[in-house]
């Protein structure tokens, strides 16, 4: 079965700034790169996963009040919310229990869009 996602795009301000946050707070670096001439902080990911990047479009605006994303932490919520307000982010709401899908949690990153993040059960 196809994922109902196949790529995505948190909007930056300050392209670097944000590039450092998710560095930050995942622990795992963002690789940089243009495409299509504008800069591509792009998360790790398998070759046949979802993946997607933090981007510096001039056409992007960063929100909360659009579509939520939630990244895939793996079992690592509790580490990730606690580097969250160190690297400039702030938490939206707390680790939560989603019963057999496990836990999600929202923060707002440095450039002002509400991610969510999902750790499986």
């Amino acid at each position: 079965m196809r994922n109902a996602v196949n790529w995505f795009e948190i909007p930056a301000l300050q392209f670097d700034r944000a590039v450092r946050f998710y560095n930050a707070i995942l622990e795992q670096p963002l690789r940089t790169e243009h495409f299509m001439g504008m800069p591509h902080g792009i998360f790790s990911a398998d070759e046949e996963a979802v993946a997607g990047a933090v981007v510096l479009m001039p056409h992007y605006q960063p929100s909360e009040q659009g579509s939520v994303i939630y990244l895939n932490v793996g079992n690592g919520l509790d580490a990730v919310l606690s580097r969250v307000a160190e690297a400039g982010g702030e938490i939206l709401m707390p680790k939560t229990d989603i019963g057999p899908q496990g836990f999600i949690a929202q923060i707002r990153d440095t450039e002002g869009n509400k991610v969510g993040l999902h750790q499986p059960a």
